[in-house]
């Protein structure tokens, strides 16, 4: 009799969880995206606060939507930039903030390292040293984690990598 009680008890705690957890996704799948009106078909916008990167895709195209790793406190930027260049496999080398804060690092890893940061591909953006890439940190999506990068899975940067080209606009707000 005990044993069955234990039982019960536990697969209820289990309903719970499972009721709270799939609670919880259901809440994020629904969070409101900011407005994404005044941005163009094409344009990418990133939401430092919500750790996610919106591609508008334009009438009928609706809004792909990705959770990301933004700046960590003090690195994070506001602004728009554009994408001006697409590398497969980059190498990469620490910027010099990176460089001051990490001085072990070399000076060039290897695209295609698992110590590489970069991941499988990167959008390079025109403005100071910042890209749109893959990680070789997965845990680090959904945090503020970079030097002002935006990180993203590496099945993720694949995707978009498809869905934009040099000259695309990138939007990031608060």
């Amino acid at each position: 009799m005990f044993w069955h009680r234990s039982v019960v008890a536990a697969r209820a705690a289990l309903c719970v969880f499972a009721l709270l957890l799939g609670g919880a996704r259901a809440e994020a799948r629904r969070s409101a995206p900011p407005d994404l009106s005044q941005y163009g078909a094409g344009t990418i916008v990133i939401s430092n606060s919500e750790r996610a990167l919106y591609l508008v895709k334009g009438w009928g195209g609706g809004v792909l939507r990705y959770r990301v790793a933004v700046g960590k406190p003090g690195k994070q930027w506001l602004g728009t930039a554009r994408i001006r260049g697409k590398y497969v496999r980059p190498a990469w080398s620490p910027p010099a903030d990176v460089k001051r804060d990490k001085p072990f690092l070399p000076d060039v890893i290897a695209g295609g390292s698992p110590k590489n940061p970069m991941g499988p591909r990167a959008l390079l953006l025109d403005r100071d040293q910042y890209a749109i890439h893959g990680t070789n940190r997965p845990r680090s999506i959904g945090t503020y984690a970079s030097y002002g990068c935006i990180r993203m899975r590496n099945e993720d940067i694949l995707e978009l990598y498809g869905h934009v080209s040099v000259g695309t606009r990138v939007v990031v707000v608060p």
